[in-house]
């Protein structure tokens, strides 16, 4: 009898673009990457931390390099993905939060986190497929979502609006790019410690908040979706595009 074979989530030879790149779960989906073999192209808007991670990475005997972006600036993202060589993965961790009741939203506010969350996921996704595609080969997409896409939340109307499109924008493209073997889909994390989180995580009345909705009890950790990331990004997950990881603790289980 011949036995099945798992497959390999090893990326050797490959090239990922990880956009949000310079620390919290950006950085982490990076390094998954770059273990797995890939080299890896990181982008970010703060070019002195983006160097310090990528020479990290690289001092740990993988292959990076950096290169400074802003995913709410259309042009440059054009730019940089018509300059570069079609990539085979690309990870989106770029995001914004500007939390306050609907009825007390800054639409300034509401402007910017749509300009990163919704329309900078839409170009990032349509120009890394298009390089995909006119080079002829297959490639994941994979955006760093939230369970706020699935789901409400209190001072979140704005957050959540934005997730839920990159939710629906995802299955749209999935469906259009299926036929070049270009997947696309979404990890959405329940509250993870980064530096960004811990303003939040140091509210008491927040954290026991938080602390009710999850069912395992704790907070993620950034290594908790490291996994996730290199199992999309490779062909043990060729039958996945169109859909959701969920790693929120049971949050939207009920």
């Amino acid at each position: 009898m011949k036995l099945p074979k798992t497959p390999s989530q090893r990326l050797d030879g490959r090239r990922a673009f990880i956009a949000g790149a310079s620390r919290g779960i950006g950085l982490g989906c990076a390094v998954a990457l770059a273990e797995q073999g890939a080299h890896i192209v990181c982008g970010a808007r703060g070019l002195a931390e983006l160097e310090d991670a990528v020479a990290a990475v690289n001092k740990a005997g993988y292959s990076a390099e950096a290169v400074q972006l802003d995913v709410a600036d259309t042009e440059a993202v054009k730019a940089i993905f018509s300059e570069q060589a079609p990539f085979d993965v690309l990870v989106n961790s770029a995001g914004i939060a500007r939390h306050a009741m609907a009825l007390e939203t800054d639409m300034d506010d509401y402007q910017a986190v749509m300009d990163v969350n919704v329309r900078g996921a839409f170009v990032l996704s349509t120009e890394a497929a298009r390089g995909m595609i006119d080079a002829g080969k297959p490639g994941s997409i994979i955006h760093l979502s939230s369970q706020m896409g699935h789901v409400g939340g209190v001072e979140r109307a704005v957050y959540c609006g934005s997730k839920h499109a990159v939710e629906g924008m995802v299955k749209a493209m999935a469906i259009e790019w299926a036929t070049h073997g270009v997947r696309i889909n979404t990890i959405c994390p329940t509250f993870v410690r980064t530096p960004l989180a811990e303003v939040t995580m140091k509210d008491p009345e927040k954290m026991a908040w938080i602390e009710s909705k999850i069912k395992l009890g704790r907070v993620g950790e950034i290594e908790d979706i490291m996994g996730a990331v290199a199992y999309l990004a490779g062909d043990a997950s060729a039958m996945v595009t169109g859909t959701s990881l969920l790693i929120d603790g049971g949050w939207t289980a009920g």
